[in-house]
């Protein structure tokens, strides 16, 4: 490899870095404002996400105000996620499908932390 074209490669690779890091927290934006639970039944258990307005309003914790919203609605439509491959082969938590999360007594609401990026839905 010439020296010229190591040159042009450097360039080029400092001329897109602030392109990359203005990528970065457009994503990390987009999933935070998806937030993971893990609702567990005496049947099963599912992850779902919950944004920002379906939370509600309000300083509480995110697990308290879902389930305040719940207990005020007496259901609620979230969305259900699993881990799988993107498009570039990157492990990531993702919308699988909307269900239905029904009020009972019997029914447990945690905060679900993941190492993985987490997709918003489409």
């Amino acid at each position: 490899m010439t020296t010229n074209t190591l040159f042009r490669r450097t360039l080029l690779g400092l001329a897109l870095l602030p392109v990359a890091l203005a990528v970065r927290p457009v994503r990390a934006q987009a999933a935070a404002s998806m937030q993971l639970f893990k609702v567990v039944s005496p049947r099963d258990e599912v992850i779902v996400g919950a944004d920002a307005a379906q939370l509600g309003p309000g300083s509480n914790p995110a697990v308290e105000r879902l389930a305040a919203q719940l207990a005020a609605k007496g259901q609620l439509t979230l969305w259900q996620y699993a881990s799988h491959k993107d498009a570039g082969g990157a492990l990531v938590q993702a919308p699988l499908k909307q269900i239905v999360v029904f009020r009972n007594e019997l029914l447990r609401i945690e905060p679900y932390a993941t190492p993985l990026a987490i997709q918003p839905p489409k």
